[in-house]
């Protein structure tokens, strides 16, 4: 109903409806009156005529009527006075200040990570561009829809909570009240009109009948008219109601896509009408075929024809009333007391709960209009939000379990509605308070999952269904809500109401306390994977209210200690089921456990006790708050019972070490995958952390010998530690080996593990460096991956960057990959080896890079703990267990295992831990006896280890033990360790024996030091002396390999001596070159002065088979791979419509704009043609056997992937060898006598004239104005082209002439996307295209990177250009000469107007270097004679080329000066050089011709300087050109990027005066009658005259759009941005064409396009005209680049938008700001100028496969 809306109030014809309806109006202001029957009457009367033709309505004629009969009448009523000037008056009388604006999906929200109360408050872009919060850390999010702009909201900001826009509603309040209060009269007549328009709107949304109307709104007959409506669910999918439609209605595909659209958008639609029979019988139709394809059927009703007009115009009206509110708050007060009336004396619920209640029945055009009833009402005014959160609440669980049972999504349900309310810290308050919300939450929690409890009441997902746990995840996200701020003032009745709901939520604990519990499988495997995912993904979805739940009960320690009394209290209650077992007794080292038998490895265990997990955390708390000396007021001591509490903590943490001993692989995979995330950053918080804290808990309140003999008996480890019983089963050692590791690792973790807040004095930003600077020891890591490593809190922040950069420095990124952050030295010195967040595979990389950076820093490997902080009172008993009889007894039994070498029965890892927990043990008596005096520590580590085990003869202590540990051979690596713990000992020692004089105690300490410094010199010494050994090693192997090398010279002396002579040569010519004149002679292009051809012998090599080949003409052929495109790279108008089929086109000449080209690359690798041939066949037969698979190529097109670099190919070049020619300077002087450019014109002309009378065999010709003068013999004049000497043509060998044929056939296939055919006559022309063409594209490579011409190119440019060019050469040896000269003549027609024929282009309508081209390759076809086959000698040759390039050239400098003269002085200062002047005297030459169009006033230095520059590009292709066609070597001064000497430097090596003017004025005879015709052209005198555009020369450079630097402004752009075909307000997928700049709708219906009878995307058939197929497209609202090639090809690539950290965000998941970087934004630009990116996407693919699901065709 959007289209409706978007009128306003006042819209439609006003003028027009007021007379009209006067006599009605004046009825309606009587007071008198019963209003709401006259307007039940009045909508009786026109609701049905306004709404008759549901099925093809005509919503602009529909809105107009109900304008006219029903609203404007109303309004009048409403405001006593023309709507149109009220609605104005209020309008300016000033704004809300809130916002208000409601989210659509997809839209840009912005959040400030500085100033959000939470992370539901946002902003809209308009809000976010006007406030403080631009400048801070904000993040950019899609909205889901559905969302409210926060602005203005005090409660939802700590700071800016209004934006410049809204300040002025703030402000102007006050006065806003005096002034823009409605008047009485108006509120009168406000409540008599509002509950007669809101009880109808609720009456109509909540009816059931189908047939009948209210009776106050039946006014005419009954008719029988009826329609068949379909509904809209989430359970069919669009092809499904496509299906139905067709089958059951037979309709069109067509019409069935118009009504599932618009179903899918509206909710519902009329899909027939008709009688109530027929009707019916559709809806049976459409039901029984949809349950065809799935099971449910569609939900489909029959309603009468006014049941539908009512319930349409009821909406209309809701819209109506939405817009009205807008104006003023009083109108949203009287709504609100409406709405929120309950009818005296009755349990009915009120308007708005009627409406909600009825939410989940109503479709989804209905809900939209409700939701916005809501926002723009109730949400816009502070005191009636919290009545309606109130109403909210009342019927909670009523609506939540009304959503879990529908099938629309999340953003279409009143639920969705719960985090504008929640979030409000003072509602909140009011609701736990008042409405008990917390409790209500829980209870509806438990209600919707009674189907997934067992017969113990626990909780069981197994078979669970995903789509409703999803949106009982609806429910859990409300409890956040309302816990995410924390309160600050309790109130009794708050505290109350908290713990009632902190019990309410224990009782769900208390159901996935033990949940899902698991028996180890023994002898058969697990036949299925039982679910796992649902319990640990609700674990997930509950590990942050754990945390809030934690963090409210702390702020209040009455409340704290009530709290842990109520979760030790249902911990208890679990726990007490396992008591029927008689207990049994455990010995060892002379201490007795008295427990209840169990064995992990044969009992149930589970993995989650979220109970006994949450007393761990509250426990903490205590310690923190130092509440925990009154704990025995609220838990008695006895009751406490810590074994039992720690009982189950500690069987999970024995699961996952038997799961690491392989204990468990009979169990499957899903056992292995909970474990995983039991210990992954996304739960291990609530997890893991909080097992090792209990096992902390029961180790500080338990006798330390009891607490480590629960362990060993736990860990089913009792016998390992009694006397061996020798045994063979390796399975079992193995088991019992990584079981001790196991429970070391976690006695470690327990001792050592210090860093959270209550166990010892740390803050959470030291938890949090910690985190990271263990992180950052394993590798350098980007910020998104650090922050993926680290766990966020309840606001997803993880706290990174308040300390990063005081534990790390930040590395910047080049042009690919991200930024990193390295680890301050000084942080290095808290790297603990064992941290207890390491994973398998993180510990060994830490443990490698630390020691491999020690090994670099020439220290010893020792990685020794970093000294813990000390326990809080609380904790401090733990330390107690390193001392303890029981653990001596485990160190010393492991190291005396590792001692007597019985290698079975210790691993280095388990020696490691020993020797961790000694030096831990050491370090806490140290840190105890340096702060207090000896005799008060009563920590005896030092007394316990040196003390003997047993009385027994060769008992040994663990001193000696650890000096003998450094002689046993595979623990080589552990002797820095063990030394660095016999220091220890030392150092103890001395801190123990040293006297209670201070100065003998600094003495003791100095010489503690010394003697740690000897050791450490000494080893320092040891370090060189090895260090020194190496060396000499390696300078002994070096010198080996060198005489080996020498040796192999000897042997292959000749080979060596041929490159180093090549060398030798290269290196004299060089210098002579140096030591000549300043022009080089030898480095002519053209003409008689032409330089030798440098053409060496090319050996190359076949990449498919190895061998290697000469390249020579009559050698088989070889061939280069290479890719043939179009390309609109040049393009100078890019909205030139394309012609996307060749069929009619004429290729011979190139429009100026260069529109479209062809191009041909090479990646440069060679192959033979057979065996390439023989590949690509062999492709072919791979391919036709695995068809299922799709192609990244397309074979039927000839593509195919180069054998060694992958690049996609579609074609070969044939490497045709350059033809070396030299010119005899004394013939070349003779020449020069004779053949000036007249009689050079006179010789071709009559060539071509005989020719044409030839062929033409009596057809009238225009022969040439000057064909005949002064001649004698005609015959003999028609073979005076041959004697300026000719030679035989080149013999090609066939294969070579194949690959001519094929690679020509290719350029035409693809250039002019047409079916092969050899015999075309556009062949030779399409050939000529693409060598101009893919010339002028690597000029304007080399020109935008700002490279030399010559020298610079890469190789597979350089042999790809070669290649191409020597191709275009030898092609026209393939077709028939004819038809060559005939192309010729055409060519030579827009040079030499007397050869005009018919459809000859005019001089500005060509490109000039095409003509050259085209000219030049196609000119030696004058000299073919029908016996003969010849072609022009070197010298006749260099002449034709010279006389060519000058014609060619004095007609661009022509098109130069045409198109200049309309240019406005841009030029640098006047001066008067001879080019000037030679420039002014043309111009007046120029004027003459033109007959005064051609201005003489442009003063020749400004027509200089534009000639100058304008051809300064044709000069540089024509080098590049020629170098390629000749093989001449260029200039030095081309091979330097240089501007000054570049133009002299061409001119010269083009034979050109340096003053181009003089070329005009050596040639003028010839040239004045050219002169003349090419002026007297119409189109250049309509140019001149200013009718006309024309190019302007030099061409612009193309480059990628002018993008912006921030992200979020070109988000502005997509935000502002409509669809042109569409008028629904839905947010679409915009994207920006980076060539043009256009912004299309991506990936929807409104914008697909029917080319050639195929539907394509906005994207697919923009590329076609853009792009000629090939484009480069931003999707904004994603931040990534698309790449797209044709109708089938596409991939993704990364944006060049980086956030501060150096990284892409695709998809915007971070959000951070993004900024552009010009580097990567370049890097897109070359891929493209380089025709690099069908190549890119070919790569794209190939790597990631998965891609092939995409439709690209409908981007």
């Amino acid at each position: 109903m959007a289209d409706g809306a978007d009128g306003g109030p006042g819209a439609g014809a006003a003028g027009g409806r007021a007379s009209a309806q006067a006599p009605e109006r004046a009825m309606w202001c009587d007071e008198r009156f019963d209003f709401q029957g006259t307007f039940l009457q009045c909508l009786a009367k026109h609701v049905p005529n306004i709404y008759s033709a549901e099925m093809d309505p005509l919503l602009e004629k529909q809105e107009e009527m109900v304008q006219a009969a029903i609203l404007y009448p109303l309004e009048c009523y409403l405001f006593g006075e023309d709507p149109d000037i009220f609605l104005e008056k209020l309008q300016q009388s000033g704004t809300s200040q809130l916002c208000g604006k409601v989210f659509k999906g997809g839209e840009t929200t912005y959040s400030c990570r500085d100033c959000a109360v939470d992370p539901t408050c946002v902003l809209c872009i308009d809000c976010f561009q006007n406030s403080i919060h631009k400048n801070h850390r904000y993040k950019m999010h899609s909205s889901t829809g559905g969302g409210f702009c926060d602005c203005g909201d005090t409660e939802a900001w700590k700071a800016g909570p209004l934006c410049t826009k809204h300040e002025l509603g703030s402000s102007s309040s006050p006065k806003e009240n005096s002034e823009c209060q409605l008047n009485e009269e108006i509120m009168e007549h406000s409540r008599r009109v509002f509950p007669s328009v809101i009880k109808y709107i609720v009456d109509m949304l909540i009816w059931e009948e189908e047939k009948e109307l209210p009776p106050e709104l039946t006014v005419r007959e009954k008719v029988d008219s009826y329609y068949c409506v379909l509904f809209n669910d989430e359970h069919h999918s669009y092809d499904h109601v496509i299906y139905s439609l067709q089958r059951a209605l037979g309709c069109e595909l067509g019409e069935a896509q118009l009504h599932t659209t618009a179903i899918d958008k509206e909710g519902r639609r009329a899909v027939k009408a008709g009688h109530y029979a027929s009707c019916q019988e559709a809806k049976e139709e459409i039901k029984r075929h949809s349950e065809n394809v799935s099971q449910r059927p569609l939900h489909v009703e029959v309603l009468h024809a006014d049941v539908m007009a009512h319930q349409k115009f009821a909406l209309r009206l809701g819209s109506w009333l939405n817009k009205l509110m807008s104006y003023s708050s009083d109108f949203r007060q009287i709504f609100c007391q409406i709405c929120l009336k309950e009818e005296a004396g009755s349990e009915k619920p009120c308007f708005i709960s009627k409406l909600m209640l009825w939410d989940a029945k109503l479709h989804k055009g209905a809900r939209k209009v409700l939701h916005e009833l809501i926002f723009s009402s109730f949400f816009m005014e502070m005191e009636y939000k919290k009545l309606f959160a109130v109403e909210f609440v009342k019927y909670y669980k009523a609506l939540q379990k009304e959503y879990i049972s529908d099938d629309h999504d999340r953003v279409l349900s009143v639920t969705a509605l719960s985090v504008q309310m929640f979030t409000v810290p003072t509602l909140a308050r009011h609701l736990i308070e008042e409405q008990n919300v917390i409790t209500t939450i829980t209870e509806t929690l438990l209600e919707v999952l009674p189907e997934y409890l067992d017969k113990n009441d626990k909780f069981n997902f197994q078979g669970y269904s995903q789509d409703k746990l999803n949106r009982v995840y609806a429910v859990i996200y409300d409890l956040r809500y309302v816990l995410v701020s924390k309160p600050t003032l309790w109130t009794d009745r708050l505290r109350e109401r908290f713990l009632e709901g902190f019990v309410s939520f224990l009782r769900i604990l208390t159901c996935m306390q033990g949940m899902e519990e698991i028996k180890r499988q023994i002898g058969q495997h697990i036949e299925v994977d039982p679910d796992w995912e649902a319990a640990i993904a609700i674990q997930m979805q509950l590990k942050n209210i754990l945390l809030m739940f934690q963090e409210w009960c702390a702020c209040d320690e009455e409340l704290l200690l009530r709290a842990y009394r109520e979760c030790h209290k249902a911990v208890m209650r679990c726990s007490t089921n396992g008591r029927s077992r008689e207990k049994t007794v455990f010995h060892l080292c002379g201490h007795t456990l008295e427990s209840r038998p169990y064995r992990v490895s044969a009992d149930p265990v589970s993995i989650h006790l979220p109970l006994s997990r949450t007393l761990a955390g509250l426990h903490v708390r205590l310690s923190k708050t130092g509440a925990i000396s009154r704990l025995h007021e609220f838990v008695s001591p006895e009751e406490f019972q810590v074994e039992l509490l720690v009982e189950y903590p500690l069987r999970c943490l024995v699961l996952v070490a038997q799961v690491a001993a392989e204990m468990w692989r009979r169990n499957g995979l899903s056992l292995i995958s909970q474990v995983f995330y039991y210990q992954d950053v996304k739960c291990r918080e609530e997890m893991y952390d909080k097992d090792i804290i209990m096992l902390q808990i029961g180790a500080s309140l338990m006798d330390p010998n009891q607490f480590l003999l629960l362990m060993l008996q736990r860990y089913e480890l009792a016998d390992a530690f009694k006397k061996i019983k020798p045994t063979k089963d390796q399975d079992l050692i193995k088991q019992y080996n990584i079981l001790i590791e196991e429970m070391l690792q976690i006695l470690i973790y327990v001792v050592g593990e210090r860093y959270v807040p209550g166990i010892s004095n740390v803050t959470k930003e030291d938890v949090i460096m910690r985190e990271i600077i263990h992180l950052l020891c394993i590798e350098p890591m980007a910020h998104s991956a650090i922050t993926k490593s680290l766990p966020e809190n309840e606001n997803n922040e993880t706290g990174l960057e308040n300390v990063i950069d005081k534990v790390a420095t930040f590395k910047k990124p080049g042009v690919s990959g991200h930024g990193v952050y390295e680890l301050k030295d000084e942080c290095l010195k808290e790297f603990n080896m064992f941290f207890y967040h390491y994973t398998k595979t993180q510990h060994s990389k830490a443990e490698h890079t630390q020691k491999k950076r020690r090994k670099q820093e020439n220290r010893d490997e020792a990685l020794p703990p970093p000294p813990p902080p000390d326990f809080s009172p609380a904790f401090s008993n733990v330390v107690r267990i390193l001392n303890c009889d029981v653990m001596m007894h485990i160190l010393r039994t492991l190291l005396q295992r590792a001692v007597e070498l019985e290698t079975h029965l210790w691993t280095e890892a388990m020696i490691q831990m020993v020797l961790h927990l000694l030096s831990l043990g050491l370090l806490e008596e140290k840190q105890q006896l340096q702060k207090s005096p000896e005799e008060e520590v009563s920590f005896d580590f030092y007394h316990k280890a040196t003390r003997m085990g047993s009385s027994a003869l060769n008992a040994v202590n663990v001193l000696m033990l650890l000096e003998k540990l450094k002689r046993v051979p595979q623990l080589e690596a552990q002797k820095d360790t063990v030394n660095w713990i016999l220091q220890m000992f030392d150092m103890v020692k001395r801190l123990r024996e040293k006297s209670s004089l201070t100065t003998v105690a600094a003495a003791s300490a100095s010489e503690a030091t010394k003697g740690d410094e000897s050791t450490q010199d000494k080893e320092k010494a040891e370090r060189k002396r090895k260090a020194e050994a190496a060396r000499l090693h390696r300078q002994k192997i070096m010198a080996q390999m060198s005489a080996l090398q020498r040796n192999f010279i000897e042997t292959h002396k000749l080979l060596y001596e041929n490159t180093l002579e090549a060398q030798g040569k290269e290196d004299a010519i060089m210098e002579e070159e140096s030591v000549s004149s300043a022009i080089d002679y030898s480095k002519i292009a053209l003409g008689p002065k032409r330089g030798p051809s440098v053409a060496e012998k090319e050996v190359l090599t076949c990449i498919l088979c190895q061998e290697e080949q000469e390249v020579k003409l009559e050698s088989a052929a070889m061939v280069l791979s290479a890719c043939v495109q179009k390309s609109t790279a040049l393009t100078q108008n890019r909205s030139r419509i394309l012609e996307l089929s060749g069929d009619t086109l004429d290729p011979l000449f190139m429009h100026p704009d260069l529109p479209c080209g062809t191009h041909t690359g090479s990646c440069g690798h060679v192959m033979h043609a057979a065996c390439w041939q023989k590949y690509f066949e062999a492709m072919q037969l791979n391919f036709r056997q695995r068809l299922h698979v799709e192609q990244i190529f397309d074979l039927e097109n000839g593509e195919y992937l180069c054998p060694l670099c992958k690049s996609l190919c579609n074609t070969v070049i044939p490497i045709v060898p350059l033809q070396a020619q030299k010119i005899n300077s004394e013939d070349a002087e003779a020449v020069a006598q004779i053949l000036s450019l007249a009689r050079w014109l006179e010789i071709v002309t009559v060539r071509i004239s005989g020719y044409s009378v030839k062929n033409a065999k009596g057809e009238k010709q225009n022969l040439p104005a000057f064909a005949n003068k002064g001649m004698g013999n005609s015959a003999l004049e028609f073979h005076s082209i041959l004697s300026f000497g000719v030679q035989s043509s080149a013999k090609y060998s066939s294969s070579i002439k194949e690959m001519l044929i094929l690679f020509a056939t290719t350029i035409y296939r693809v250039g002019l996307k047409v079916a092969p055919n050899e015999a075309d006559s556009r062949i030779p022309m399409m050939t000529w295209s693409t060598c101009a063409f893919t010339i002028q594209c690597i000029e304007n490579l080399l020109e935008t990177e700002g490279k030399p011409l010559f020298g610079s190119l890469q190789n597979r440019q350089h042999s790809g250009l070669k290649a191409l060019v020597q191709f275009a050469a030898a092609q026209r040896t393939t077709s028939p000469q004819v038809l060559i000269q005939k192309h010729l003549i055409r060519l030579l027609g827009v040079l030499l107007p007397n050869f005009k024929v018919e459809d000859t282009p005019s001089l500005l309508e060509v490109d000039m270097f095409h003509i050259l081209v085209g000219a030049v390759l196609s000119f030696p076809s004058l000299y073919w004679e029908d016996a003969v086959d010849l072609q022009p000698s070197s010298i006749s040759s260099a002449y034709n080329h010279l006389y060519l390039f000058h014609l060619a050239t004095l007609a661009h400098i022509m098109q130069i000066v045409i198109s200049s003269a309309t240019e406005s002085s841009t030029a640098c200062s006047p001066d008067n050089s001879e080019e000037a002047q030679s420039a002014q005297s043309f111009c007046r030459e120029v004027c003459q011709y033109t007959s005064g169009c051609f201005s003489q006033d442009i003063p020749g230095w400004l027509v200089w300087d534009c000639v100058k520059k304008g051809i300064m590009p044709y000069l540089r292709c024509a080098a590049l050109f020629f170098h390629y066609l000749l093989g001449v070597s260029p200039p030095e001064e081309l091979l330097q990027d240089s501007e000054e000497g570049q133009f002299k430097a061409l001119c010269s090596y083009l034979s050109l005066p340096t003053n181009l003017f003089l070329l005009f004025h050596e040639y003028w005879d010839t040239v004045n009658p050219l002169l003349q015709r090419w002026c007297a052209d119409p189109v250049v005198l309509s140019c001149l005259k200013g009718k006309s555009i024309t190019i302007r020369y030099p061409r612009k450079r193309n480059h990628l759009i002018e993008l912006p630097e921030d992200y979020s402004c070109l988000l502005n752009q997509a935000s502002q941005f409509r669809c042109p075909r569409s008028s629904d307000d839905e947010q679409k997928h915009p994207v920006l064409c980076l060539f043009c700049g256009a912004m299309l709708c991506s990936q929807n219906t409104c914008c697909q396009e029917l080319v050639n009878g195929e539907e394509l995307g906005a994207c697919t058939s923009h590329a076609l005209q853009c792009g000629a197929g090939v484009c480069m497209f931003l999707k904004i609202r994603e931040c990534k680049v698309v790449l797209i090639e044709g109708k089938t090809r596409g991939c993704l690539y990364p944006a060049p938008y980086l956030d501060e950290y150096g990284e892409t965000d695709p998809g915007l998941k971070r959000g951070n700001p993004l900024h552009l970087c010009r580097e990567r934004y370049r890097k897109l630009h070359l891929l493209w100028q380089q025709h690099c990116i069908i190549e890119e996407i070919a790569r794209s693919q190939e790597t990631n496969q998965i891609f092939f699901g995409f439709n690209w065709q409908l981007l």
